[in-house]
């Protein structure tokens, strides 16, 4: 059977201020009149069934899941004891669905990204689920860049593979991580690469072979934590368990390694929506070239983002600026430097006494 596992565990350090641990960027209306993960959910349930979507969480999240999500079966959120990157939730995950059905495909959804042409998206998804289940391969999905994006990763494209639904897909060449803006314009300009959007479809049973080849440390708990699932010592065993991984993410832990991945590329109106510059599409801008949300007043400003609470932002004589104001938290931050938010996080959980502006 089909099922969706949506990620949802990660802050978004990069959404800080607005973005807390308390409340993360998934849980927030970024874009429309829904949340994030919402918004996730709605997509997927065009494709699969209310009752096979899956959130893999951990204990902060569960109320906020169940409040935003109320929809969401109970024993289809999966709880982790600790954020230990993408390879164990999805691994962990896959374990579990293994466990209730042994020939589960899986559609790995981050929560946190924008997709307007939802059609489209569905389309994607089912030709996806077609080539998992025919070619035991490892599925992501890829999108033709339209700019030099810095803040994504990027998969070359190699043999092809077939055109489903004229939708075509190709053996992986290699993947390349976030590069450098130069490196970047190279790779658009290729015209061999795409945006790695961090969407997978795959046989829980053929990940779960890939982890044994290339994680079997982490194998080795998730086979652990499997004789445990069901029985009065599940939660003591994954914690146990768990403790024991070195985290890593799925692109480097598997898709990097693997002889065994198709990327689809698809025509998806996809966004990231990784740090604040990726909301500029999203806004109306004034005459200066400003995206202005709250109140604001300005003199001389030009090609800023002002996003504010209930005070009144007075701003003159500046450029580039990204402004936030959380109400007791104000970032103040060159627009060129947004990927840097995520430094001053970690200065901040440094700090004694500063944990409650993170």
């Amino acid at each position: 059977m089909d099922y969706a596992l949506i990620m949802s565990g990660g802050m978004g350090t990069r959404f800080w201020p607005k973005s807390r641990h308390s409340m993360p960027k998934q849980f927030l209306k970024t874009v429309g009149d829904r949340t994030m993960i919402q918004n996730t959910v709605d997509r997927i349930e065009k494709c699969l069934p209310r009752n096979n979507i899956c959130i893999v969480t951990n204990r902060d999240y569960v109320k906020m899941i169940k409040k935003q999500l109320p929809k969401v079966r109970n024993e289809n959120i999966f709880i982790e004891p600790d954020n230990k990157e993408t390879a164990t939730c999805i691994g962990f995950s896959a374990m579990k669905l293994l466990k209730r059905d042994p020939e589960a495909v899986m559609v790995v959804l981050p929560s946190d990204h924008v997709i307007l042409n939802v059609d489209e998206f569905a389309k994607t998804v089912d030709k996806a689920l077609e080539i998992a289940k025919k070619e035991d391969v490892l599925v992501t999905m890829g999108v033709m860049p339209t700019r030099p994006e810095t803040a994504y990763g990027y998969i070359e494209i190699g043999k092809p593979l077939c055109d489903l639904k004229g939708i075509p897909s190709y053996r992986v060449k290699r993947f390349t991580e976030k590069p450098n803006k130069t490196i970047a314009q190279i790779l658009v300009d290729k015209g061999t690469f795409l945006w790695n959007t961090g969407m997978f479809v795959w046989k829980a049973s053929v990940l779960l072979e890939e982890i044994e080849k290339y994680l079997p440390e982490f194998y080795i708990s998730l086979k652990t934590m499997e004789k445990a699932i069901g029985t009065p010592d599940e939660d003591r065993v994954v914690e146990e368990e768990y403790k024991k991984i070195d985290g890593i993410s799925i692109d480097f832990g598997i898709m990097e390694k693997s002889l065994n991945v198709v990327v689809i590329k698809t025509k998806l109106q996809w966004d990231d929506i990784g740090n604040w510059n990726a909301l500029e599409k999203y806004y109306i801008k004034d005459d200066e070239n400003n995206i202005v949300n709250g109140l604001c007043s300005s003199i001389d400003t030009k090609n800023c983002m002002v996003f504010g609470d209930s005070r009144l932002i007075a701003t003159i004589g500046v450029n580039n600026l990204l402004i936030v104001d959380t109400g007791d938290t104000v970032l103040i931050c060159d627009r060129e430097r947004d990927q840097d938010i995520k430094e001053i996080v970690k200065q901040l959980s440094n700090m004694r006494g500063f944990d409650k502006f993170i």
